[in-house]
């Protein structure tokens, strides 16, 4: 496997995008919103990126779930495994991409996530669910779901979805630690903050207030858009009136830059914890294809 780390707005979609034409790859998402449909802009998914002379590189762990469902270490995880085992069955070459450095970390040192969902609280926070939530969730950790009575009582969703949870976190930790090519993608701190207000400008007059303005019209709460953070959460303030746009402008740019210096902060932690990371300037891609 092929990983392509780095902070936000150094060009990592387009570097991997570059090298999966290149050596015949197929791209795993390592980011932990861009999982959500309809968060487009916000999430940074870019989408025009996977196009490298007329082709479009494929991708997976994007728009795969609803903005109202969880996600979360244990299921990335569990999604992970399930396309890259695909695209090796395919004979191309797995790039996980991300900044999400504990996601991309959990696969490269192949955290234990034995104990992730079963406690009391686990048991409680999935009652809380309607049956149909609870319903969707069985389905996707166990698409093989034969016996039809688990679906009708919600204390046997509950057990049921524990434990293909368990099923899913055994079969996990059955695998080996991952072997990967890691590529860290840099600039100098003063681009990379240069490329942080340009982009977030771009994408303030570009449609990123209105994505907000459909997510709260389609029932997502002001409280789950402060759950998912930085663009999400000032713009929640800013269509609710406690803050003008100029202050929402200033805070969200500061936010996003420490946002990025936490970033290279977690990839500094796992080169000390062993992770060997090439690094190269954002956009070398003749350096990363010799690598």
């Amino acid at each position: 496997m092929i990983t392509i780390l780095g902070p936000t707005a150094v060009g990592k979609t387009r570097l991997a995008a570059e090298l999966a034409y290149e050596f015949n790859g197929e791209i795993i998402s390592g980011d932990s919103r861009q999982v959500y449909k309809y968060m487009d802009i916000g999430t940074g998914k870019d989408l025009d990126d996977y196009k490298v002379k007329n082709k479009l590189i494929a991708y997976h762990l994007i728009d795969i779930l609803e903005p109202s469902e969880e996600f979360n270490l244990f299921l990335f995880n569990k999604y992970f495994y399930e396309v890259y085992d695909k695209i090796i069955k395919s004979e191309k070459i797995p790039f996980l991409v991300g900044g999400t450095g504990l996601y991309v970390h959990s696969v490269l040192k192949k955290y234990d996530l034995k104990e992730t969902a079963f406690s009391k609280s686990r048991v409680e926070e999935l009652s809380r669910m309607t049956i149909e939530k609870l319903q969707s969730k069985l389905f996707k950790i166990n698409p093989r779901l034969h016996n039809t009575t688990d679906l009708l009582i919600k204390d046997r969703i509950v057990s049921a979805i524990i434990i293909a949870e368990k099923e899913s976190a055994k079969e996990i930790e059955s695998r080996k630690p991952m072997e990967s090519l890691v590529i860290g993608v840099t600039n100098s701190r003063e681009k990379i903050k240069q490329s942080i207000t340009n982009r977030l400008k771009f994408r303030l007059e570009n449609g990123m207030i209105d994505e907000v303005k459909n997510l709260l019209k389609m029932g997502v709460s002001h409280d789950k858009l402060e759950f998912f953070g930085l663009e999400y959460k000032f713009l929640s303030l800013y269509l609710r009136g406690e803050l003008t746009y100029n202050e929402m402008f200033e805070k969200l740019n500061i936010a996003i830059h420490q946002f990025s210096k936490r970033q290279m902060t977690w990839f500094r932690k796992m080169e000390r914890e062993g992770v060997q990371i090439n690094w190269i300037t954002s956009g070398d891609v003749q350096t990363a294809k010799t690598i």
